[in-house]
């Protein structure tokens, strides 16, 4: 963890310049005199019952990502997760925050920090964010005594909302799988029991934007995340060599499609590989709801996909090895992925 001083000069701003360990490579660097063109990603009314199964395929093969509406969870929720977060990094006192510091040398630790990946200081290039992540399920796992006391409805809106999350990501696992001409249930039992994390991250002003990256190239380890986010914009997909804004759509739930869902769908499916990039005049929220298989699942593509003219795309992989991959080597866009090839 870093130290106090410097965890509360980034989140509260006002520094000068970008501090040395926030330097991307300039290969890394986004380009924010050309930030791009707005992605065209899908967005898929999940009321609409005639179409929602097969626009969510296309969607899935050609974007590994989509925005759903009438997605039926409460509108009133999701804007309560938004405010809860601001309030805790933009009100609470640091000597508050570090109280719920997580442990920096565990990947995926609960709790609040900065610094994603594992390695020696200095190692690893520092994205421009704080976040706080909460272990949501399955039940064993929660314990809302891990999580800020305040405001008072905190601890209970993140249960609600975590409930509200898995029932949605089940629901679009079973359309993935339709999508397929696979059994409803397919994706879900191949992951076996869901793990939920809730990370909301917080994007501070950046002084240097274009030296920085919120978050760095990626695709998600796991299987969904759901994905909420402010009116401030900044998060991008790679597609076609190409960095594409997404703009954000008032009370969407944006899916992107995770790692090992392109496993499980033998590389029909992609995984979205993703990226933030920074502002220098408002700070950005954002939350995310990661849906994964337990560390001792073994994944691999669905038998039903594999035949005499169809080979396994990707080798099994314990999905706690891949974690530790991702982790310990950094994700570099899709290389842990790619390292799977058959």
């Amino acid at each position: 963890m870093e130290t106090a001083s410097r965890v509360e000069a980034v989140t509260k701003g006002g520094l000068p310049v970008v501090p040395s360990q926030y330097i991307q490579p300039p290969e890394a660097r986004p380009n924010l005199l050309h930030a791009g063109d707005a992605a065209p990603i899908p967005t898929i009314d999940l009321s609409n019952s005639d179409s929602v199964t097969e626009s969510i395929g296309e969607a899935c093969r050609n974007w590994g990502a989509f925005h759903v509406v009438n997605h039926g969870v409460p509108i009133h929720l999701l804007d309560r997760m938004k405010s809860l977060g601001l309030s805790f990094f933009q009100d609470c006192p640091l000597e508050e925050k570090l109280q719920y510091a997580c442990d920096s040398t565990s990947a995926a630790s609960e709790g609040y920090g900065s610094r994603m990946l594992l390695g020696a200081e200095g190692d690893v290039v520092l994205d421009w964010r704080d976040y706080f992540d909460h272990h949501t399920f399955p039940l064993s796992r929660r314990d809302p005594s891990h999580w800020p006391l305040h405001p008072p409805d905190y601890r209970q809106v993140v249960e609600e909302y975590g409930n509200e999350m898995k029932k949605l990501a089940q629901k679009l696992l079973g359309i993935i799988s339709e999508s397929l001409s696979l059994p409803c249930s397919s994706i879900e039992e191949a992951v076996g029991e869901i793990y939920q994390n809730i990370t909301m991250s917080y994007y501070p002003p950046c002084p240097q934007p274009e030296l920085t990256l919120g978050l760095q190239s990626h695709s998600d380890m796991g299987v969904i995340t759901l994905l909420i986010q402010d009116d401030v914009g900044g998060l991008q997909l790679y597609k076609d060599d190409h960095w594409l804004t997404v703009p954000p759509i008032s009370h969407a739930i944006l899916v992107l499609i995770a790692d090992q869902t392109e496993i499980i769908t033998n590389g029909i499916y992609k995984s979205a590989q993703h990226r933030a990039v920074t502002n220098a005049n408002r700070a950005r929220l954002s939350v995310a709801t990661f849906h994964d298989p337990s560390k001792t699942a073994r994944i691999a593509p669905a038998s039903h996909l594999i035949g005499q003219h169809t080979k396994p795309a990707y080798k099994e992989v314990v999905y706690g090895q891949y974690v530790s991959s991702w982790y310990s080597k950094g994700p570099e866009g899709k290389r842990n992925l790619d390292a799977l090839l058959c």
